[in-house]
């Protein structure tokens, strides 16, 4: 992300004091900014690929702790204020799930003391920690896996499961496929003509919508329904907008997998994502080894950020049992 976009999409959510701090930074360092996190009494940081750092009241990254800026209360406040739009009680259903997103497709997290309600969380109060996580598109992500995921000599798709650990870019790989699938891609021997798409955006990561509308490409062709729950949002999809591919992101528990399951008892294909580091550890996960154990999945892209984020590690072909494309001996799968 360019230094201009963050200032005109991020910053001006922040407390003028973090903002006059983080314009201090270089923009070869902005641009490589994944996160920025704020924690009351505690040094902002910026999360890169390559880990975190601490950041000084003069925009400088600093490894000691007393020379790091530590955020404070009122900073704390004057950017929860400025994010909810200076009315916090509007927003009390993001705050009960913990996460908001703001224009640019931007997602903030949010930590504080939960309020309990008949044993579930009715809205956090005390904020002690944002985490603005920087949307970032990268189109043509998708392409290098597209045609592994695709039936030859048809416009359909098999069913795929995209596992990677946090931060390897299995969002951003998500996110491109949809729009390579839904706007049709040229560029193969045999030209892909684009699809209905059923995004189901639980945690408003693909589309990134602000106020229901989506602020990254995410194609022609495709419907997003937005802060559902993936196992009821995947058959409201399927009853309502009738797609061809229905997507969602961070798939796991045993609701999802009976999810997916329905959904390809109405003959429509799968793309999800799982967090994870190889095929055999999602095994350990009851929702994810019923699904495994079916053979739901007939395709499965490992990535990692071995070299780089997005590192594609294996393409699992599971009818055949055997890998289309994997790393070259010696990396970790």
């Amino acid at each position: 992300m360019s230094k201009k976009i963050l200032e005109k999409q991020v910053l001006p959510l922040l407390s003028l004091n973090l903002q006059k701090i983080i314009k201090k930074c270089s923009p070869f360092l902005l641009e490589r900014v994944q996160e920025i996190r704020l924690r009351e009494g505690k040094p902002l940081m910026f999360s890169l690929d390559r880990g975190d750092l601490m950041v000084s009241i003069r925009g400088e990254e600093v490894d000691r702790l007393s020379n790091a800026y530590l955020v404070t209360r009122q900073d704390m406040h004057n950017t929860l204020q400025s994010l909810s739009s200076y009315s916090l009680y509007a927003f009390e259903e993001e705050l009960k799930n913990g996460y908001l997103t703001i224009p640019g497709g931007h997602r903030v997290g949010l930590a504080g003391k939960a309020v309990i309600s008949q044993g579930a969380i009715k809205l956090q109060k005390y904020i002690t920690g944002i985490n603005i996580r920087i949307s970032r598109e990268v189109l043509g992500a998708g392409e290098k896996v597209f045609k592994y995921i695709v039936r030859d000599g048809e416009p359909r798709v098999y069913s795929t499961l995209i596992i990677s650990p946090p931060q390897c870019g299995k969002t951003t790989l998500l996110r491109d496929l949809v729009r390579i699938l839904s706007d049709g891609f040229e560029r193969m021997d045999i030209p892909f003509r684009g699809i209905k798409i059923g995004l189901v955006d639980e945690r408003s990561e693909i589309a990134g919508s602000f106020e229901g509308l989506p602020q990254n490409n995410i194609g022609i062709r495709t419907d997003v329904i937005d802060a559902c729950p993936k196992s009821q949002g995947m058959m409201l999809m399927i009853r309502s907008m009738s797609p061809q591919v229905l997507v969602t992101d961070e798939i796991g528990s045993m609701e999802d997998a009976l999810a997916v399951e329905e959904a390809l008892k109405c003959g429509v294909a799968v793309i999800a994502a799982a967090h994870g580091s190889c095929r055999e550890e999602l095994r350990e996960r009851p929702g994810l080894k019923r699904l495994m154990d079916q053979r739901v999945f007939k395709r499965m892209i490992v990535l990692s950020n071995s070299r780089r984020v997005g590192t594609v590690e294996e393409i699992w072909d599971e009818d055949r049992g055997r890998a289309l494309l994997q790393s070259p001996p010696g990396k970790k799968l």
